[in-house]
């Protein structure tokens, strides 16, 4: 087992992800069936029900074993992290219940960028990545990970135009979808990034039935022409889980 290099975009096949802790039995043996072993996150007592559990609202994995966390993460959460030899860093910003107030650890690594609303990203999560020499793009989408699926290091699939535009004057292709369809318990609907992850270089999945996306045949032939896999992860409806982070590979 080994750390993944570049957050989001394994290079092998991954055998451990964080997950929010409330995922279901039928998504939790999906990810096992597969080889992924999954660490659960705990509820975070600063966010609002919908996303207290969601792993991209207070984790970020900033490459091989080091992820910055927000101040009242679990501390059964950042032991368990730890046990696996990853460093937590604290980060500096208090999460608030309220926007913006909680996204400030909510960034899109998508290879040498990271995609964020810039006025409000943590100022340690910012000093790592001036450090490493991967830009911060400014993008009005505050929930960028959320809002972000990564495909692979020049390509994403999103939901937002901003974003979209935005990551295409960087040189990326992107596809945009329009999905309403995705869940998220007290919301409207869930996001594509918060429903996605890659579990392996060339294998895009899905927290529950791919087929069941609107965008589904665009997906496809858009995964198609990137040699990516599709996996769903169960046979029920997708649901918006803060996405699955991968943190280890083989």
């Amino acid at each position: 087992m080994k750390f993944i290099d570049i957050p989001n975009i394994p290079e092998e096949k991954v055998v451990l992800a964080i997950v929010d802790g409330r995922i279901s039995d039928n998504l939790g043996k999906g990810l096992t069936a597969n080889g992924i072993q999954i660490i659960k996150t705990k509820l975070h007592p600063s966010l609002y029900s919908s996303v207290a559990f969601h792993p991209d609202m207070f984790l970020h994995h900033i490459g091989g074993k080091s992820i910055i966390y927000a101040p009242g993460t679990s501390k059964e959460t950042i032991m368990e992290l730890e046990r696996y030899g990853f460093q937590l860093i604290r980060g500096e910003t208090k999460l608030t219940n309220k926007y913006p107030g909680n996204i400030s650890y909510n960034a899109a690594r998508v290879g040498r960028f990271v995609f964020h609303n810039t006025n409000y990203t943590d100022s340690i999560l910012k000093k790592f990545y001036l450090e490493l020499d991967v830009e911060l793009v400014h993008v009005n989408q505050g929930y960028a990970k959320c809002a972000i699926s990564v495909v692979d290091e020049n390509s994403i699939i999103t939901m937002d135009r901003g974003i979209a535009k935005i990551a295409e004057k960087k040189g990326l292709d992107v596809l945009v979808v329009e999905e309403t369809n995705i869940l998220l318990k007290g919301l409207d609907y869930g996001f594509i990034g918060g429903s996605t992850g890659l579990v392996g270089k060339n294998i895009w999945a899905v927290a529950g039935n791919f087929e069941t996306l609107e965008s589904s045949l665009k997906i496809k032939e858009f995964l198609y022409n990137k040699d990516k896999k599709i996996i769903s992860l169960s046979d029920q409806q997708v649901v918006d889980i803060g996405s699955i982070i991968p943190i280890c590979s083989y």
